[in-house]
């Protein structure tokens, strides 16, 4: 009976989102309805769209369960950084300008945002191929995620829930792209947002924390908040940067101010997506925070099942519980569909029509998008089911994309000499460097166990973070240098030059 109860909430999300997909999915008419919704989004729908592509079960579950083990409470940092450097500071700094040269340029991904800027082909195509290899292990970190809480909370075959978030991925997306996906996120954002407001209550008043008073003993106890080491404190800085950070260079995110209506809806945004990352992200990290009133040493399971095993023990009623596995499922579907989405228009558009089908059409180009966000999401399941923790596979994606695109991107906004050969400096440094923990990874898959590599594999938002260092100083020291030697011409057309056509 009680997961008849579990399984019918579950449908009644399915059969909602797939109402929205056929609604929306009529008003989806050209490639700019697909990919950037017609720029017609406003503030809510922006925000939530890109709170909801922020955060999945991959929070919920590998990040809030792997650093409450490791730091305790102190693993609400990371929350906190989430909302304050990856909301806040981040629509502040960016969503405002990235809208307005989007717009003016008609800009709908973000290789056509380098080749715009730095007028450079190789480097749109570059972009594209890197966009579309390196989102596949984040994709899959989101099925792996959700299958951990199926498994611990319903029992069922981790396949079976793959299959399910994959087919309403693949649905919403090709049902209408951006629109249908904006409008699925508003809901599933609600939904986030109550969902963690019912964890945290039922959390809090279970046997295990004992309420505010037992919280505040847990703060006072070595467990509760630990004493950190010098590396420990270091990996937590370094998670906590990298996820707030690393969202600004992420090509399905900055793809959310892309489809912003105007200067006055973004800034609400700030706001909007500010209050939604607090609650869920700090929500979700302080859920973690807690395992150890939960377990002890002997008993603490593995980094990827420690919430969903605490979810089981609090022992929510059955509709709640449902309300928790959608809240889930919303995140992840949401999460995969703004990868999928991205990734695919990417290669599409930037990689096929620029380089190998420049005759191809609109329609063409929309049709071959959907078959390529079904290859992605088959090629997302596959990587899923290799040995690879949730929060490693996210590192890595974030580490390599982030390294590389974070520092061209973002300074190309504010300073005009930022050039082409800065850029290409920043890129290649950023994707050299957060290779290395992937490449590591590979290696111990292939067999080999010598001590440093493992150590590597293990050190992706360390790496990642480097990687985001140092592109971001070489992107301003080869551009001044580049300027000394060879005097380039500005681009002012990126400033301030309009393209009529769509």
């Amino acid at each position: 009976m009680k997961n008849i109860a579990v399984w019918v909430t579950i449908a009644v999300y399915i059969i909602a989102m797939m109402a929205i997909g056929i609604y929306s999915g009529r008003k989806s008419k050209s490639i700019a309805d697909f990919t950037v919704g017609g720029r017609n989004a406003g503030a809510w729908l922006s925000a939530l769209s890109y709170g909801t592509a922020y955060f999945s079960a991959v929070m919920f579950v590998g990040y809030a369960g792997g650093t409450g083990l490791q730091y305790g409470l102190w693993g609400i940092a990371a929350g906190v950084g989430n909302a304050v450097f990856g909301s806040w500071l981040a629509w502040k700094m960016l969503a405002r300008r990235t809208r307005d040269v989007s717009a003016r340029l008609k800009i709908k991904t973000m290789p056509q945002f380098f080749d715009c800027r730095y007028q450079s082909k190789a480097m749109k195509t570059f972009a594209a191929v890197v966009i579309f290899i390196f989102l596949v292990p984040y994709s899959a970190s989101v099925y792996k995620g959700l299958a951990s809480v199926a498994d611990v909370l319903l029992n069922i075959d981790v396949t079976v829930c793959m299959v399910i978030i994959a087919v309403v991925a693949i649905l919403l997306l090709l049902l209408g792209g951006y629109v249908t996906q904006a409008r699925a996120d508003f809901v599933q954002g609600i939904v986030m947002m109550f969902g963690v407001a019912l964890l945290i209550f039922f959390v809090l008043r279970s046997d295990q924390v004992h309420g505010l008073e037992g919280l505040a003993a847990y703060a006072q106890s070595a467990s509760g908040l630990p004493k950190l080491s010098a590396s420990q404190a270091i990996s937590l800085i370094a998670t906590v940067l990298m996820t707030s950070f690393g969202t600004w260079g992420l090509p399905q995110m900055i793809q959310k101010y892309f489809g912003i209506k105007d200067d006055k809806q973004a800034k609400r945004g700030i706001i909007i997506s500010t209050f939604f990352a607090l609650l869920v992200a700090g929500g979700g990290y302080f859920i973690g925070s807690l395992c150890h009133l939960f377990f002890t040493k002997e008993t603490m399971p593995v980094q990827d099942y420690i919430v969903p095993t605490m979810l089981k023990l609090v022992r929510m009623p059955s509709v709640l519980l449902g309300v928790v596995l959608v809240l889930l499922i919303a995140a992840s579907v949401s999460t995969l569909c703004s990868i999928t989405l991205s990734a695919s228009s990417t290669l599409s558009m930037d990689l096929i029509k620029a380089r190998l089908k420049p005759t191809m059409t609109d329609k063409g180009v929309s049709a071959l998008t959907k078959v390529l966000c079904v290859v992605f999401v088959i090629g997302s399941y596959v990587v899923a089911n290799t040995d690879t923790p949730i929060l490693d596979m996210m590192s890595y994606s974030w580490g390599i994309i982030s390294g590389s695109f974070l520092a061209p991107y973002v300074v190309a906004l504010y300073w005009k000499k930022m050039n082409r050969a800065g850029a290409w400096a920043g890129m290649w440094s950023g994707f050299v460097i957060a290779l290395i923990p992937a490449v590591s990874k590979l290696l111990s898959l292939a067999g080999v166990t010598a001590p440093v590599v493992t150590k590597l594999a293990g050190l992706g938002p360390v790496f990642a973070v480097i990687a985001m260092l140092v592109s971001l100083l070489l992107c301003f020291v080869v551009s001044a240098i580049d300027h000394r030697i060879k005097h380039p011409a500005v681009n002012t057309f990126f400033y301030s030059g309009i393209v009529e056509q769509e």
